[in-house]
């Protein structure tokens, strides 16, 4: 009996979460198709993106701890260099990084129907197997910084197989980008992302559990080059790999009845 109703309330759950994401979306996408229209209501679509995040977390019901760990604001512009553990990353950081973020997100997003193209427009995408898209990227991510517009990037370039446990192996774009626009690095971790929804191939899986995000003190790129990209990487690598705790350790395995 004991497993039949914690399958329930999995289940239950997934519906609720499920409808409390799609409702928002549904809801905006008149406007986002309006402000979709042309570059100046890029700002306003991400506003509404924005606040999709904050509603549809807090109808969740999930308990967010934000760590700040230098006082003040957050340096504008700046390259926020996250892991990547779950699909809900990019809401969590649109959640709680203000303004109006750019973000660097892989090719597949801008294919999500409906939503995806509004995405390619507003933030960046990426076929990373391609030099020439990578390049392309780079080039339209440091057009933003010298607008003023701060990015956040996954430096792992995808999911990790063992969220909360292992970084995969950083790529050096994030890191030639801030040096190269002369902009600081501000190290983001989530470690417990992937226990709200983990990356399930061909199912999905969402259980209620708290989810935290630290902002690591700002890095100055001042002075530096090409040649410390790899001293910059292992850094933020050792900073995010800090932030990992042991209840993040184990992906949440799957709903049975029995």
């Amino acid at each position: 009996m004991r497993h039949l109703l914690r399958y329930l309330g999995h289940r239950l759950y997934t519906t609720w979460a499920t409808f409390w994401f799609m409702l928002p979306f549904v809801v905006t996408y008149p406007w986002q198709r309006w402000l979709g229209r042309s570059p100046a209501g890029y700002p306003g679509l991400h506003r509404i993106y924005s606040g999709w995040a904050t509603f549809s977390m807090a109808l969740w019901g999930v308990p967010i701890e934000e760590i700040h760990e230098e006082a003040g604001p957050l340096p504008s512009p700046c390259v926020y260099v996250a892991n990547h553990g779950s699909y809900i990353d990019i809401m969590l950081m649109f959640k709680t990084i203000p303004g109006y973020l750019n973000m660097m997100g892989k090719l597949s997003l801008a294919k999500v129907p409906l939503w995806g193209p509004l995405f390619a427009k507003v933030y960046i995408t990426v076929d990373r197997a391609s030099a020439v898209s990578r390049g392309r990227a780079l080039v339209a991510a440091r057009q933003g910084l010298a607008a003023g517009r701060s990015i956040a990037i996954f430096a792992e370039g995808r999911i990790s197989p063992t969220p909360g446990r292992e970084l995969l192996p950083f790529q050096d774009g994030a890191f030639q980008l801030a040096i190269a626009a002369g902009v600081p690095i501000v190290p983001v971790g989530m470690p417990l992302n992937h226990l709200f929804m983990p990356d399930v191939k061909g199912s999905l899986r969402v259980r209620h559990h708290r989810l935290k995000i630290v902002f690591h003190p700002a890095i100055s790129t001042a002075g530096l080059t090409a040649a410390d990209v790899p001293a910059l990487k292992a850094r933020v690598a050792a900073l995010l790999t800090a932030d990992f705790l042991p209840e993040g350790a184990e992906k949440p395995g799957p709903s049975t009845w029995r």
